[in-house]
């Protein structure tokens, strides 16, 4: 699978950005895509997910601000980040889980993009 995102940028504190990621290659039935940050001295952090039934999951911290959908036409991810906070300051990467929906386990054994930078300043 080859995940080319893209939509990064900086933005000030209250602000939104819409990410992509194109997503081409084999995706079996049974899959899950989503969306990964690392932030400078924090710990990796599943950010949201959408698995190939349709349901999707988020981390606390982005709860109610961001927002996960695909156009399943275009095969392409998106995450709509709203009300952005500096703490959302990161590394974003798009990652899939090409033959399973145990979304769980992908930060650890997803593919991953080339992740954009995010920046939000206070």
């Amino acid at each position: 699978v080859s995940l080319v995102e893209s939509g990064g940028g900086s933005v000030q504190a209250g602000g939104s950005l819409r990410l992509q990621c194109e997503v081409s290659g084999s995706l079996y039935a049974t899959h899950c895509l989503g969306w990964i940050r690392r932030a400078p001295g924090k710990e990796r952090e599943g950010v949201a997910t959408l698995d190939s039934k349709q349901r999707t999951s988020y981390s606390d911290s982005v709860k109610g601000r961001f927002t996960i959908s695909k156009d399943h036409r275009k095969n392409i991810l998106y995450l709509q980040m709203n009300n952005l906070q500096a703490d959302d300051t990161a590394t974003y990467y798009c990652a899939a889980l090409p033959d399973s929906d145990l979304c769980e386990n992908l930060p650890d054994f997803g593919d991953w993009g080339q992740g954009l930078q995010v920046t939000v300043s206070s």
